[in-house]
Order: C-alpha cells, then structure tokens, then sequence
C-alpha cells in the first residue's frame, strides 16, 4: 500500500509539472510576449520620437523572458504539491474530531479487549487507516495487547509520531529544492542580462543605449520576479510545515486523551 502511494504520489508530480509547463508557455506564447512586444515596439516609437519620453513599467515586459517564465512553471509546481499536502492534512485533522474506539467517560480497556476495541479502527475505509491516528492507534492497541505495559503503549506511540513526522519532512525535498531553484534561476537570468548588456557596450559608447537597457532590463526583471516567487513558495511551505507538526502533536494528545487514560492493567498482572 505505502508503495502504491509512493507511485501515486510521483505520477501526481510528474503529471502536475507537465500541465503546468503546457498552460504557462501557452499563455506566454498567447498573451505575454505579444503584448510585450507590442509595447516595447510602441515604448521605442514614442521615445524616438520625444527624447524626454519616459516608458512606464509594463507587467507584460517584466514577465517576458525565459527565466520569468521557468520561476512561474516551477512556482505553480510546488503549489500543485503543497496543495496536495494540505488537502490530505485537512483529511487527517477530520479523524481527530471522531470518537474512532466508542469509549465514554469512565470506560476501562484491558489488555484482553485491545482486539475488540482495535476493530473499529479497522473496518475504516483503506485510505483513512493509512492516515497517522490510526496506525497509531492500532500499533498502541497491539503493544497493549502483547506486553499488558502502559508505558509501552506511550513509546509505540510516541515511535509512530516521530516517524510520520520525519517522513512529512523527508516529503518535502522537492518543495525545498524547487523553493531554492527559483532564485538561482533568476540569477542566471541576471547573469545573461548582464553578459549581453556587456558585449553591447560599444554601441552605448557610440551614443545607441537602447540594447544596453533592454539587456539591463532582463537581469534585472529576472531577479524581481524570481525573489517574489519565492517569497510566496517560502510561505506556504512554511504554513504546511506549521500544519504538519500540528497534526502530529494533536495526535499524540488524541491518544493520549482517548486512549492511555482508558488503559488498565489488571492488579495480579501489575504484582506479577
């Protein structure tokens, strides 16, 4: 099962990234570069035309480059995958406001009735035993069950928190990776800009700035757009963080507020 989710999971990137680079080249291709060559064509009429005209900031020539338009395929990436993460965060959270064991106040488990009381977690549907509180919860019920130890109960559990909680942020590479990638891309776009800003110094040396500018304009717009981006994928990351280790402590306190404290060991087993 966890191999199938694995699979799933790579398919659901490998998928997400495919639509992401067909409808954000498309849009550049359709809309963007038109438009901002259209307008650099009407900025360069107007300023031949009047020295002292100054050309306003067009969104459409920010965003034109290749580099802009990598840093907006990979930003809409990692929000596809965080997406994901918060949807089955939101899904998990859902559990812990359900009474899974049907214990009310008062009510005592020995160790003999961990079976009777683990069914019910088990007759949950396949996806929602493989959320945290019911692997928890059954791997709690079976240590009960065999050792007849609390404090066996609370390190099973404790164990399985800890687990899932390296295994969220283990799941979290790519948004890592992708969130540094971003700003290394517009720094290769500031890169280029410079570099053909540099081989074009003769003709600002002749009077001609235009191609000087329009490179500067490149390295720069790179580099803006690529840090707005990845202020906003830092962000969220960093919210699906904050929910992750919520999950994991309101686990541990749902255990042990609807599990631990039902626990009782028989007297004879305890002197035994």
């Amino acid at each position: 099962m966890k191999q199938q989710g694995i699979i799933s999971d790579f398919l659901y990137q490998v998928f997400a990234l495919i639509i992401a680079v067909i409808v954000v080249h498309a849009i550049y291709v359709a809309v963007i570069r038109p438009n901002a060559d259209l307008q650099m064509e009407q900025q360069a009429i107007m300023q031949a035309a009047d020295p002292d005209f100054v050309s306003e900031r067009s969104l459409y020539v920010v965003m034109k480059d290749f580099e802009q338009e990598t840093c907006i395929i990979l930003m809409l990436w990692a929000m596809s995958i965080i997406g994901l993460k918060i949807y089955r965060n939101r899904k998990e959270n859902e559990l812990l406001s359900r009474s899974l064991l049907n214990l009310s106040e008062g009510m005592s488990i020995l160790p003999e009735d961990s079976r009777d009381y683990a069914r019910p977690v088990q007759a949950l549907p396949v996806v929602e035993r493989q959320y945290l509180l019911p692997r928890a919860l059954l791997a709690a019920l079976q240590r009960f069950g065999s050792t007849r130890n609390i404090p066996d109960v609370a390190s099973v559990i404790k164990d399985t928190c800890n687990s899932e909680a390296d295994r969220l942020e283990s799941e979290l590479t790519i948004v890592r990776y992708i969130a540094w990638a971003i700003p290394s891309i517009g720094f290769l776009g500031t890169v280029r800009g410079i570099g053909e800003a540099l081989g074009q110094a003769h003709k600002a040396a002749s009077g001609d700035i235009a191609g000087v500018t329009a490179s500067l304009g490149v390295a720069f717009n790179s580099t803006f757009i690529a840090l707005v981006v990845s202020i906003l994928i830092m962000f969220l990351l960093y919210q699906l963080q904050l929910m992750q280790d919520r999950l994991v402590l309101d686990t541990q306190n749902y255990c042990d507020d609807y599990l631990i404290r039902h626990l009782q060991v028989p007297e004879r087993d305890e002197q035994a």
